[in-house]
């Protein structure tokens, strides 16, 4: 494998774990924007 191979797989695996945490740090920000909701509502 050469090093441009090695240099693109390691550049697609940064963007894929930065997408993975963006997406679940998303997922948590929305979960405590319902859970303030929620109490707000009771």
């Amino acid at each position: 494998m050469s090093f441009k191979n090695y240099l693109i797989t390691a550049l697609i695996s940064l963007f894929a774990l930065t997408g993975c945490n963006t997406v679940k740090g998303l997922g948590e920000d929305i979960s405590a924007g319902g859970q303030a909701i929620e109490r707000a509502a009771q």
